[in-house]
């Protein structure tokens, strides 16, 4: 009989529960012991810091508080681990797996054993692959994978018998093959290059970017049939990411994105013409002749900026980025040109967003095409990939990766690019570097020397003198070589020449153990070509662009992620949404998001508008927002214009969209579905949107000088981005209205300058003017410390039931306030917001969003003079000429203590489906 229990106890699954209740368990005794303790902190009695006369002994009270400090540490550390008993409970969240209870391969290697022991002793049906039983689409797979390992040992058999029955071949004479270079492209569209059979179905109407198969495992991806940009890209890690990004980029480690989706192109030509193609887009003069500029003009600098249609209205069409190749300065060449007689042609890249990329690339082929000799215009989408980096680590994670392929000796010119950044590892933001510095050079291989090790930075300073010499002199701007990543062939030698995983991993064998390989005379050389960009918000960290070949990007992506940093961690790799989350802290627009008056922002609003819409919808009416019962005061009901979106077409042309707001939104929503369906065309072209776009972009360049109120050619369609402070509390959201500080009702104007005068000049403490009903209980307030009696106490609390949210402990009014001023009218709505949230880096929220230039130039140009009618507020009446007169010396008053400037900066926010609106000061970015 006990041979059967024994038999049968040891095929359980569990182990047997206590036998009754009234049995004592030890074991659980014993755990709630442990917890017990865990939770317990030692303290030590305060008469110990006393000594014989009742004095304050301070280093024997400092002891005490030591003691008692680390027994608090001590038990949070065992209270959390007492609770979690298993080994993969602690785990942090990043290293968390689904199936790590009972699959001990997915728990890291230190807690293997660990986690085997557990399981063992706790009976866990464990899985094993050898013992799975197979699934019908596993056995089909395994009976295809017998059958073509039987074709390949038959294959592999009649290879080797015509390898013995063949006559022997001279080396000498037989020629090496050279592969085919592919027909170079010149004003014509390129085709991504045909994928690998096992995924080509899976890219008919997109692109894989070169990291596609790491990001499809850790990250939300778009959707197969609705990809962004013809791309199929990763908008945000699966884990929660958004305060451990704001860590990343600002404080500690870095984060990296793929950007290989952003198009390349190749510019070649005469100096002359290619300067003239610029000029016609609309590139600053000063750029293209100014002697500031001179060193982008000659390679070793880079430059960002805006370009426009060449004819029509000559609209702005996109940001870029231009960056040229460094001339050669060897006598050779000096003599090459002089002999020939003719000109020598440079070449250069430009980048632009993928959205504006199509209306674009007809601008410079048409813009091309005039200048004589013309310019020939490549398209390089496929053939360069990029990857972007930011934070303190940053550039110690590239120095690491990007590792100097070894220099001829007898090279006629010294390349400083590459002797100089191998020094700067230690450099903890790459705006201490000279504005958009370009560095150019070749590396090698990175899979050569992985899994990569952390280095040693100097922290001596000897090594910071030597850096900030470096930083000073920077003797790339004095000599560089030209870049190779300029050179096609270059380029496709670099991708042909990379060996397979395979290769390299034989090469890592035959090393000594600890040892990466020794380098090889065939390894290739990839070229690079690094940018780095300062942030336009002073103490912002800047950022590192980095051009490589396209089939180079995943090794060296790959040898970035998983490099251990010297702060601790590895870095971060980040999605759409974190890169438009650190362009928002640093006070930056977002391209096509942030910027409605170009084609391309357009169309995202058109899209972004019609998912809001959906969204709306999907709510049930008792928990949607209702747009129409929305109480704005003084008697005005209804939301302006639509919700769910950002109205231009409202606030240009109000009368079109009064008479029936959500008739129309839901026929243009059901238009810009259409639209944006075109996506998924395999034709490159795509429909212009049925909607036409209400608005034009203004750069910030030409932006001040509409502002100016002398200026009357302002274009009444006319938008510019601006960057939106709040002064006070709140968050803004996506589709908020900002409006102007009425200029019409005087007296609600005169309401918001005081509530703007008491929040940046505050009064000082206890001398402010407060309320008639207030006074005494704030002077009693003021009076009232923590160590008074109970009766103040509970006369506080009185007070504080009896006037809530009255003001603030500074005086300034709150919402909910019966004072506090209500937003202005339609009339005085200026623009919206593109992009709100919470701000960590400032702790407060903020927001980007577009205003419209026209109104607030009328604004300024009207300034508070007199004669200007002056509008009741709610329940106030003004009857007489003397309280016209006292309401306009207010407000002179009041704008001549903030100043013009900062009045003519203040606006008003307010949330879509919110009747608050909050104070604002605005800037143009």
């Amino acid at each position: 009989m006990s041979d059967q229990h024994a038999a049968a106890k040891a095929g359980q699954k569990r182990k047997d529960p206590p036998s009754s209740l009234s049995t004592p368990n030890a074991k659980n005794s014993a755990k709630r012991v442990k917890t017990s303790r865990a939770r317990n902190i030692l303290a030590q009695a305060s008469d110990k810091a006393l000594n014989q006369n009742g004095e304050l002994d301070v280093s024997a009270f400092v002891k005490a508080r030591e003691f008692e400090i680390r027994a608090m540490e001590t038990s949070i550390t065992s209270s959390k681990k007492s609770l979690s008993k298993r080994a993969f409970q602690q785990l942090p969240n990043e290293l968390r797996r689904r199936t790590a209870s009972h699959n001990v391969k997915k728990v890291p290697k230190k807690l293997r054993i660990r986690a085997t022991r557990e399981m063992k002793e706790d009976n866990t049906p464990t899985v094993t692959s050898r013992r799975r039983k197979p699934t019908p689409r596993l056995r089909l797979r395994l009976e295809t994978a017998k059958k073509l390992q039987k074709l390949n040992a038959r294959a592999k058999k009649r290879r080797e018998t015509k390898g013995q029955n063949a006559a022997p071949v001279d080396p000498v004479k037989v020629p090496t093959p050279t592969p085919s270079t592919p027909r170079l492209k010149k004003n014509a569209l390129e085709t991504p290059d045909k994928s690998v059979s096992k995924f080509r179905k899976r890219q008919k109407h997109k692109a894989w970017l070169p990291t596609h198969l790491f990001h499809a495992k850790r990250a939300h991806m778009t959707e197969p049939k609705h990809p962004l940009w013809r791309f199929a890209i990763p908008l945000s890690p699966t884990e929660k990411s958004f305060r451990k990004t704001h860590r990343a980029e600002a404080l500690r480690g870095c984060v990296a994105w793929d950007m290989s989706y952003i198009s390349t192109i190749g510019l070649e030509g005469v100096e002359a013409s290619v300067l003239g193609l610029m000029r016609g887009l609309g590139v600053d003069e000063d750029a293209l002749s100014g002697s500031r500029m001179a060193k982008w003009r000659r390679g070793t600098r880079s430059w960002q900026g805006w370009v426009r249609e060449r004819d029509n209205e000559k609209h702005w069409v996109a940001k870029v980025g231009i960056v040229w190749c460094t001339e050669e300065e060897s006598s050779a060449a000096v003599e090459e040109s002089g002999s020939t007689g003719k000109k020598r042609k440079r070449r250069c890249f430009m980048r632009v967003h993928p959205s504006a990329f199509l209306q674009l690339w007809k601008e410079i082929l048409k813009v091309g095409k005039m200048q004589r000799p013309p310019v020939m215009v490549e398209d390089l989408r496929f053939e360069i990939g990029s990857i972007e980096l930011t934070g303190p680590a940053s550039t110690e994670a590239l120095v690491v990766a990007l590792e100097v392929f070894p220099q001829i000796p007898d090279a006629t010119t010294r390349d400083y690019s590459s002797i100089v950044w191998s020094s700067l590892a230690s450099v903890t933001n790459s705006s201490v570097l000279p504005s958009n510095a370009v560095l150019g050079f070749n590396v090698t291989d990175p899979r050569l020397h992985y899994p990569p090790r952390t280095i040693d930075l100097p922290t001596s300073d000897t090594g910071n003198e030597q850096l900030l010499q470096t930083l000073a002199e920077w003797l790339p701007d004095k000599s560089q070589n030209p870049p190779s990543i300029f050179d096609r062939t270059a380029r496709l030698t670099a991708s042909r020449l990379l060996p397979s995983q395979k290769a390299i991993n034989r090469r890592k064998g035959d090393a000594r153990p600890g040892e990466y390989p020794a380098p090889a005379a065939t390894d290739p050389q990839i070229p690079v070509l690094l940018m780095a960009t300062r942030s336009p918000t002073s103490g912002a960290q800047g950022s590192w662009t980095l051009l490589m070949p396209w089939k180079c990007v995943l090794p060296v992506w790959y040898h970035i992620m998983y490099y251990p940093l010297s702060t601790g961690g590895n870095p971060r790799f980040g999605g759409l949404q974190e890169l438009r989350q650190v362009a928002f802290e640093q006070g930056i627009a977002w391209f096509p998001g942030d910027f409605p008056g170009v084609q391309a922002g357009w169309e995202w609003e058109l899209a972004e508008r019609a998912k809001r819409k959906i969204e709306w919808e999907k709510r049930p009416k008792g928990k949607r927002t209702s747009w129409e019962s929305l109480d704005l005061g003084k008697g005005r009901k209804g939301e302006i214009g639509i919700g769910w979106a950002c109205d231009w077409e409202h606030l240009f042309n109000p009368a079109s969209t009064s008479q029936a707001t959500t008739k129309d939104s839901s026929t243009n929503n059901g238009q810009v579905q259409k639209s944006t369906d075109t996506e998924d065309r395999p034709s490159e072209a795509t429909d212009a949107p049925i909607l036409p776009r209400p608005c034009h972009h203004l750069p910030l360049s030409n932006s001040t000088s509409f502002l100016s109120p002398s200026d009357q050619g302002t274009n009444t369609q006319t938008v510019t981005t601006v960057h939106l402070h709040l002064l006070s509390r709140g968050v803004p959201t996506t589709c908020a209205r900002i409006y102007r500080i009425s200029a019409i009702d005087l007296h609600l104007r005169s309401r918001w300058l005081a509530l703007a005068s008491s929040i940046l000049h505050p009064p000082k403490k206890h001398s402010g003017p407060n309320t008639a009903n207030s006074t005494n209980g704030r002077k009693v307030l003021a009076s009232i410390a923590r160590n008074e009696s109970h009766p103040l106490r509970t006369q506080q609390t009185a007070l504080s039931l009896l006037h809530p949210a009255e003001r603030a402990l500074d005086g300034t009014l709150q919402p909910g306030d019966p004072a506090y001023p209500c937003v202005p009218d339609a009339e005085d709505l200026i623009g919206f917001v593109t992009t709100g949230n919470y701000d960590l880096g400032q702790g407060k929220g903020s927001a980007i969003g577009s205003i419209a230039i026209a109104k607030v130039a009328t604004t300024q140009s009207k300034g508070s003079g007199r004669g200007k009618t002056v509008t009741p507020g709610v329940g106030e009446s003004l009857t007489t000429d003397g309280e016209s007169e006292r309401v306009r010396g207010e407000v002179e008053d009041v704008e001549r203590k903030l100043g013009r400037k900062t009045v003519q900066r203040l606006c008003v926010v307010r949330n879509a489906g919110e009747s608050v609106g909050r104070l604002a000061r605005w800037e143009i970015v």
